[in-house]
C-alpha cells in the first residue's frame, strides 16, 4: 500500500471514531499514530495538538494535516486530512438524508447522553497521559500549574473582559511554549 493511501485509511479509521472532537481523539491517535504506525513519538503528537490548538480551524483536523504533511509531504497532509474529515461528512449527508427530526428520537438523544460520558473519560484519559509525558520536571510543573489556573480561571469565573485574553488557548499555548524555550536557554541547552 502506498503512503497516501496508508495515512487517508488510517485517519479514515480515526475520524469514524470521531465523537467528542479534537480532545476526545487523542487517545485514538496514540494508539494509531505513536503505537501501531509509528508516525509520531508521545513528544511529537503533544506539539502537533498544540500548534493544532493555536492555528485556525479544527485541532483533530490541524493534526491530521501535520502528521501526514510529516510522512509525505502537502500530499501527505493533504490524504489524512481528507482521510480523517470523510466518514464524518459521509454520515452527517446520510443522516440528513434519511432522518428528518434525527435529536427528537428518544433512542438517539439517550444514545448521545451515552457517548457524551464516554467522551469525558476519553478526554480525562488522554490528559492524564499527556501530563505523564509533558510535566518532566519542576519547570514544567510550574508552566503546567500557571497555566491550569488561567485556564480554570477562564472556565469557571469568567475573568473580567479586560484580562479576558489571558485565559485563551493561543495565549496560554504561546506563553507556555516561549516560558519552556526561556527555561531551556537558561540552563544553557539554547534554542535547538
Amino acid at each position: 500500500m502506498n503512503i497516501f493511501a496508508d495515512l487517508f485509511l488510517t485517519f479514515a479509521r480515526i475520524g469514524v471514531c470521531t465523537f467528542g472532537g479534537g480532545y476526545a481523539m487523542l487517545p485514538i491517535l496514540q494508539r494509531e499514530l505513536v503505537e501501531n504506525k509509528k508516525w509520531a513519538t508521545e513528544e511529537q503528537l503533544a506539539d502537533y495538538y498544540a500548534v493544532g490548538q493555536c492555528t485556525p480551524g479544527i485541532i483533530a483536523v490541524n493534526t491530521a494535516t501535520f502528521v501526514g504533511q510529516s510522512q509525505a509531504g502537502i500530499p501527505g497532509g493533504v490524504a489524512a486530512t481528507l482521510g480523517l474529515v470523510f466518514p464524518s461528512v459521509a454520515i452527517i449527508l446520510i443522516i440528513a438524508a434519511f432522518l428528518s427530526n434525527f435529536m427528537d428520537i428518544p433512542w438517539v438523544v439517550h444514545a448521545f447522553n451515552g457517548v457524551r460520558a464516554g467522551v469525558v473519560a476519553l478526554i480525562l484519559t488522554s490528559v492524564i497521559k499527556l501530563v505523564k509525558n509533558a510535566v518532566i520536571d519542576w519547570p514544567t510543573r510550574i508552566i503546567y500549574i500557571l497555566v491550569l489556573a488561567l485556564a480554570a480561571w477562564g472556565t469557571f469565573f469568567a475573568p473580567p473582559a479586560a484580562v479576558e485574553w489571558m485565559t485563551s488557548p493561543v495565549f496560554l499555548v504561546i506563553c507556555a511554549g516561549a516560558a519552556g524555550l526561556a527555561v531551556r536557554m537558561a540552563k544553557g541547552g539554547g534554542a535547538k
